[in-house]
C-alpha cells in the first residue's frame, strides 16, 4: 500500500510541477556570480545555433533579428544551473558588442524534459545588418571560479546578402533592388552581336550590360530609361558568345555603384521568318474570289439538297420500323427454359435485341464464370437489379426445342450445365404481384399459345409473338416511361406463384 501512495504522490507532483522557462534581459558587464567562489558549477552547453528571422512588428521597415537557440547538456550538473549568458560581437565598418542574460524560472529537477527530449531554449533579439560577420558566445551561470577554465560555446555567423529569402525584405535591400525582377533574356544574334532584353526598375534610370566568359568580351553603352519598361540593347562582342554570362548592373539612387547585379546566360536567337519576294501575279490572285464565289454557291446548294434528301430518306426508314431509332442501350435479362435450343432460338433472339432494339443482353450462357463465383441466386438477384427489362422467352413449337444437330450432346451449343429458368421464375414471381414492378417483365413466344400450367403466373405480363409483333415488342421494350398505368393490368399472380 505504501508503494501505491508513493507512486500517486510522484504522479501528482509531476503534474503540478511547472517546467523551467527563461526571462532574458541586458547584462553588459560581468555576472555577479563571477565574484563569488563556487564549489560546484554547471557544465557547458551541448549545442548553439543561430539563424536570421524577420521581426513580427508591423512597421514599414522589417527588422532582421537573430534567433539564437541552445541545448543544455543532460548531466547531473544541470541541477546547479541558474542562467545562460549570450554575448554577440559584430564586425563590419564598426564593431558592436552586446550581451543578454537569460535566467531560468525554476530549478531543474531532471536532466531531460518529462516528455523525453533535451532541454532546448531560444532567444530572438540582436538586430543585424547585411553582409556583417558576427561572433556569438554563450556560457552557463554560475560560471567557473577565477583562474579556472570557463566552459563555454561559440559560433561564427555571417549574415547573408540581399538575395536571401529573409534578407531581401529589409529596407536597405529593397532599395538596392532585391525585389526587382528584370526578367533578362539574351540571345546570340550574329557572330559579333548579342541582343539583351530586360525590364527596367522604378528605382533608377541608368543601366550597363556586360558579356563575359573568362574575361569580358562585350560591354554596352550606358542606357537611360525614365520609366519602367521593357527595353532591348544590342551588345557588340569579340568572341564566341553562346553560353556566355550576361551581367546587368543597375545604378539606383540609394545604392549608387553598389546595387544588386542580375545575371543570365546567352542562348541562340530563334530563327526569323524570311520575307517572301513580291508577287507580280497578285492582281490575278485578288480576282480569284470573284470567280470562285458562284461555284461555291452552287456547291453549297447541291450539298444542302443532298443533306435534305438523306434526312428525308432516314426519316421514312425511322417511321417504318422503330429499330432504326438511336436510343441509349437498354439492359435486358433473357430467361429461357432448357428445352429451347440455344443455338437456333436463343442466339437469334439475342441478335434481334442487339441489332434492332438497341439493347444490351444479359444471358447466363455468357456469364458462367460469374455464376460459379456468386452462385445462381446471387447472380439472378444482381442481374434483376441491373436490368431494365426481364424477358421470359417461351415457345410452344417443337422445332425450337433441342434436337438433331443441336442435341444435348457433350460440348454441343445447346448443352446447359444448369437450368436457371425455374429458379428465376420462382425468384421473380413475387414482383408479378406488385403493380410497381410488373412493368419490368415481358413474355415472348415464337408461336401463338398460352404458357404451360407451371407458368400461368406469367399471364399478367404483356405477351408478344416474334416475328409477327416485332415492331410492337421493340416499342414497348424501349418506352421512356416504364411504369404501366394502374388499372390496365390483370390482377397479379395471386396464389399461382410457387414458393422458393
Amino acid at each position: 500500500m505504501s508503494l501505491v501512495w508513493l507512486s500517486l504522490v510522484a504522479l501528482c507532483w509531476g503534474a503540478v510541477t511547472s517546467e523551467p522557462m527563461i526571462q532574458c534581459g541586458s547584462e553588459p558587464g560581468p555576472s555577479p556570480e563571477w565574484m563569488v567562489p563556487h564549489t560546484l558549477t554547471p557544465g557547458d552547453l551541448r549545442d548553439l545555433r543561430v539563424e536570421p528571422v524577420r521581426s513580427s512588428a508591423a512597421t514599414e521597415e522589417y527588422s532582421i533579428l537573430m534567433n539564437i537557440s541552445w541545448v543544455l547538456r543532460a548531466d547531473a550538473s544541470i541541477r546547479l544551473l541558474k542562467a545562460t549568458k549570450i554575448c554577440v560581437t559584430g564586425k563590419s565598418n564598426f564593431q558592436s558588442y552586446r550581451c543578454v542574460r537569460c535566467n531560468y524560472t525554476e530549478a531543474f529537477q531532471t536532466q531531460t524534459r518529462p516528455s523525453g527530449g533535451k532541454w532546448t531554449f531560444s532567444y530572438i533579439g540582436f538586430p543585424v545588418e547585411v553582409n556583417t560577420l558576427y561572433f556569438i558566445g554563450a556560457h552557463n551561470i554560475p560560471n567557473a571560479n577565477v583562474n579556472d577554465d570557463i566552459p563555454s560555446m561559440s559560433v561564427n555567423f555571417t549574415l547573408p546578402g540581399c538575395l536571401h529569402h529573409v534578407m531581401k525584405y529589409k529596407k536597405r535591400c529593397i532599395e538596392a533592388g532585391s525585389l526587382w525582377d528584370p526578367n533578362i533574356t539574351a540571345c546570340k544574334k550574329t557572330e559579333k552581336t548579342v541582343q539583351v532584353n530586360f525590364t527596367t526598375s522604378p528605382l533608377g534610370r541608368r543601366y550597363l550590360v556586360l558579356i563575359q566568359r573568362d574575361a569580358v568580351i562585350g560591354v554596352s553603352e550606358e542606357l537611360e530609361e525614365d520609366a519602367p519598361t521593357r527595353t532591348s540593347v544590342i551588345v557588340p562582342v569579340n568572341g564566341e558568345s553562346e553560353g556566355a554570362l550576361v551581367q546587368l548592373t543597375p545604378y539606383f539612387r540609394t545604392c549608387g555603384n553598389d546595387c544588386i547585379r542580375r545575371k543570365a546566360t546567352v542562348v541562340l536567337c530563334p530563327p526569323t521568318a524570311v520575307p517572301s519576294p513580291p508577287d507580280h501575279n497578285r492582281s490575278v490572285l485578288r480576282s480569284w474570289p470573284l470567280l470562285l464565289l458562284p461555284a461555291l454557291l452552287v456547291a453549297t446548294w447541291v450539298l444542302a439538297m443532298v443533306v435534305y434528301l438523306t434526312w428525308r430518306h432516314e426519316k421514312r426508314k425511322t417511321t417504318s420500323f422503330p429499330s432504326t431509332v438511336l436510343l441509349p442501350p437498354m439492359k435486358v435479362l433473357v430467361v429461357y427454359p432448357s428445352e429451347i435450343c440455344f443455338h437456333h432460338t436463343v442466339r437469334y433472339f439475342t441478335e434481334f435485341l442487339q441489332n434492332h432494339c438497341s439493347s444490351e443482353v444479359i444471358l447466363d450462357k455468357w456469364q458462367k464464370k460469374k455464376i460459379a463465383e456468386m452462385g445462381p441466386v446471387q447472380w439472378l438477384t444482381a442481374q434483376k437489379k441491373a436490368a431494365d427489362r426481364v424477358v421470359f422467352l417461351l415457345s410452344n413449337d417443337a422445332n425450337t426445342a433441342c434436337g438433331g444437330p443441336c442435341g444435348k450432346s457433350e460440348g454441343s451449343p445447346c448443352e446447359n450445365s444448369q437450368d436457371l429458368f425455374p429458379l428465376a421464375f420462382n425468384l421473380f414471381c413475387s414482383d408479378l404481384r406488385s403493380q410497381t414492378h410488373l412493368h419490368k417483365y415481358m413474355v415472348v413466344y415464337f408461336r401463338a399459345g398460352a404458357p404451360k400450367d407451371d407458368y400461368t403466373a406469367l399471364n399478367v405480363c404483356p405477351k408478344y409473338r416474334l416475328m409477327a409483333d416485332a415492331a410492337a415488342f421493340c416499342t414497348e421494350l424501349l418506352r421512356a416511361e416504364l411504369r404501366a398505368p394502374v388499372g390496365k393490368r390483370f390482377p397479379a399472380c395471386g396464389n399461382r406463384c410457387p414458393s422458393l
